[in-house]
């Protein structure tokens, strides 16, 4: 892709491939020992996870497993019972840490694609970057039609989002998180909800992001795609992760009899 690519525009700095900078030398986001439970049952269990500077890293198991958990603890949606996380070596679980200026530097996309349902595309994109980091209207709006232009959804800049199809409101909901040139990009089973003719659609999205180099962690079920993009795989069972390692180690050679069972039914299911 060209210097003049919206996505690459849109992530800015975050997009920048690795070089000297200070802020590289750390990961991104680190975890460590962290642990949450739900009225008494464990879900993360003493987990730690490095995610270094424009890298994508997929959690993988099966439903229940902690991998929603984590990302939820990431951004500060859930309140984690021990241990830390650190965002660009800030350690953002300490009370003192300012929640909405690390919301900031964080995007997140879900399975539901949450877009405010009274707003048409272009504001639900435009919103934040205007409310929260104060551009002008202009400056917002031109980078988002930029956005939506390269996506081929330029014609549905004006419209709701229930005149939109899932596919088209999932792009709709990564370009939101995107455009407010997110530190890290938080993915949580974003093609979940999508029909399977839709599921490819979404996935180029992330395939242009991580070609521009945004630092992602994300949950999946689309093994394929979690072994196409990842540049490490972490298999959680049990709120634990109980394997990590490139893609290739993880899928090609598991170590773990857990994840060779998990890897084996996902086979069986026709998603790797």
């Amino acid at each position: 892709m060209s210097a003049t690519d919206p996505l690459e525009a849109a992530e800015g700095a975050a997009a920048a491939k690795p070089s000297a900078a200070p802020e590289d030398a750390a990961p991104v986001l680190r975890l460590e020992a962290v642990r949450k439970t739900y009225g008494g049952s464990v879900v993360l269990r003493d987990i730690a996870l490095e995610v270094p500077a424009h890298t994508v890293t997929a959690l993988i198991g099966a439903s229940g497993s902690g991998k929603s958990t984590l990302l939820r603890c990431a951004n500060l949606l859930e309140e984690v019972d021990d241990g830390a996380i650190f965002l660009d070596g800030e350690e953002i679980t300490d009370p003192r840490a300012d929640v909405d200026d690390v919301r900031r530097r964080i995007g997140v996309v879900f399975q539901a694609y949450n877009l405010f349902p009274h707003m048409t595309v272009l504001d639900n994109i435009t919103l934040a970057p205007r409310r929260v980091h104060k551009e002008p209207r202009a400056q917002a709006e031109a980078r988002a039609k930029e956005l939506l232009e390269r996506l081929g959804l330029a014609d549905r800049a004006r419209e709701y989002p229930d005149r939109l199809s899932g596919g088209q409101q999932q792009r709709v909901a990564l370009l939101r998180a995107v455009a407010t040139r997110p530190r890290l990009l938080l993915l949580d089973e974003i093609t979940a909800a999508l029909d399977p003719e839709l599921v490819g659609e979404v996935l180029s999205v992330v395939r242009d992001l991580k070609e521009q180099g945004m630092t992602m962690v994300i949950a999946t079920h689309e093994m394929a795609f979690a072994r196409e993009v990842a540049d490490q795989v972490c298999f959680l069972d049990g709120g634990v992760v109980l394997e990590r390692g490139t893609a290739a180690e993880v899928f090609g050679a598991p170590r773990e009899q857990r994840t060779r069972e998990f890897l084996r039914r996902v086979t069986e299911s026709g998603r790797l």
